[in-house]
């Protein structure tokens, strides 16, 4: 078994920045002009996967499938002869979230009949990293041609390796590279599906559909968000070893509200259906930005947030809520009522007015861009820091058509909630001087 590593730091570029990372300016919102280049240096097919690690894969997996109406759908546990770790999948739609804990104190030696089916998984360095981070994303798994071919390709444009290729069997390969801080971009290739091909990775035991099948409505992954230290180095960083171009930019003065900010950056694959956004905190501040609190308590770069993509926001957070008493997921307050207000003015040719009337009752945020319409919420921090959190988002207008005549939805469509931001910082301000005021009762 090949040993994962946990550095605990964000260090995008090793040595002292270059002096075209010195001279890396953004723009802002508006005075970006969005163009795709097609420059990635191997296909990108979309995400795959996203892997937590965790102290106890069973139960937060539980959580998660009850808050967000995903299934349990295969598994690799001491059930299945896997003494070495847990690991859940859940699954909605084509969205795969992996969970994994390990159940031994210490890395196996290495063997070629490991019982584990991701030789990438160190017991140590999970360890390491729950103690660190708690609960966060270790690994955003994408779908590409040549795992082996993708790895060199990547090492060869300066990426840190994190786990040399591997032939899982059955055709499919896994590698892996350093991305931000712990987190790792995960390569996986494998053959079009068959019915004697697993549905996730070989060494997963698939499990039956059960009826009737939990489904809130979520169908996807659009889009993960890390949180790093420094932006320009870490954009050049990723971008030199994958090729992906730059999608969307905003900067404090786009986004930000009387009190804090960030910039940030959106990455994206030649087909824009895998879009890897990055903030930094702005300093000098009246308060310290959100992002730099996400660093403070997560102890490093990472993943912020996961955007999970919908057809019917309305009805997902319906079903959302109803389970958020019982021990599903709590959202962020709802914006202040005059939010509302020019709703019909932004929206009204897309929404109808019931619609209209339920975003309001349901605290959905809405915005747009010159192609589409965003509906967004965001939930509160998922675990006991205030770190990762998810959003659930719908994408309504971009339509278009594959070379082979099949409509699809052009990536991004609808923006990333410019004219939400603000929004969005207030009530994560008020959320922390919320904790703050706790915090101040409970040291007096």
């Amino acid at each position: 078994m090949g040993q994962a590593t946990v550095a605990g730091t964000e260090s995008a570029v090793a040595g002292s920045a270059s002096s075209s990372e010195k001279d890396f300016k953004l723009v802002g919102y508006s005075n970006f002009l969005r163009k795709n280049p097609r420059t990635d240096r191997f296909p990108v097919l979309g995400f795959h996967h996203i892997e937590f690690w965790c102290g106890d894969a069973t139960n937060t997996a539980g959580r998660f499938s009850f808050g967000l109406g995903m299934r349990l759908s295969a598994r690799s546990d001491i059930s299945t002869g896997n003494t070495i770790h847990s690991s859940l999948l859940l699954r909605s739609s084509s969205l795969q979230f992996l969970f994994s804990a390990p159940t031994s104190s210490s890395d196996p030696p290495p063997s070629p009949q490991s019982q584990s089916p991701l030789p990438s998984f160190s017991p140590s360095a999970s360890h390491r990293f729950t103690l660190t981070h708690g609960l966060g994303v270790r690994a955003i798994a994408v779908r590409v041609s040549d795992a082996f071919s993708a790895f060199h390709i990547s090492v060869s444009h300066g990426a840190r390796p994190a786990f040399p290729p591997a032939d899982l069997g059955l055709g499919f390969a896994l590698s892996e590279v350093e991305l931000y801080g712990d987190v790792v971009l995960r390569f996986i290739s494998h053959p079009s599906p068959s019915p004697h091909s697993p549905s996730f990775l070989p060494g997963f035991e698939d499990l039956p559909t059960p009826s009737p099948c939990l489904d809130y409505g979520i169908r996807r992954l659009d889009h993960a968000v890390g949180n790093v230290e420094d932006l320009a180095s870490a954009v050049k960083y990723v971008a030199a070893f994958t090729g992906f171009h730059e999608f969307a930019e905003f900067t404090a003065a786009d986004i930000g509200t009387a009190e804090s900010g960030l910039n940030s950056v959106v990455l994206a694959n030649n087909e824009e259906t895998v879009l890897i956004p990055m903030n930094e905190p702005v300093h000098g501040t009246k308060r310290r930005s959100q992002i730099q609190t996400y660093l403070d308590h997560n102890v490093g770069a990472g993943v912020q947030h996961l955007a999970l993509a919908t057809d019917d926001v309305l009805q997902t957070l319906r079903e959302m809520r109803a389970k958020s008493p019982a021990g599903g997921f709590e959202f962020m307050p709802p914006p202040v009522p005059t939010y509302y207000v020019n709703l019909r003015r932004r929206a009204g040719d897309v929404l109808s007015e019931e619609q209209m009337k339920q975003c309001e009752e349901l605290g959905v945020l809405v915005d747009r861009d010159d192609q589409g319409v965003l509906l967004q919420i965001f939930t509160r921090p998922v675990g006991d820091r205030p770190t990762l959190f998810l959003e659930i988002i719908q994408r309504i207008g971009c339509m278009t058509k594959d070379e082979e005549g099949k409509e699809y939805q052009k990536g991004g469509c609808g923006g990333f909630g410019k004219g939400n931001f603000s929004e969005l910082f207030k009530s994560i301000e008020e959320y922390e001087k919320a904790l703050e005021a706790k915090q101040q009762i409970a040291a007096a």
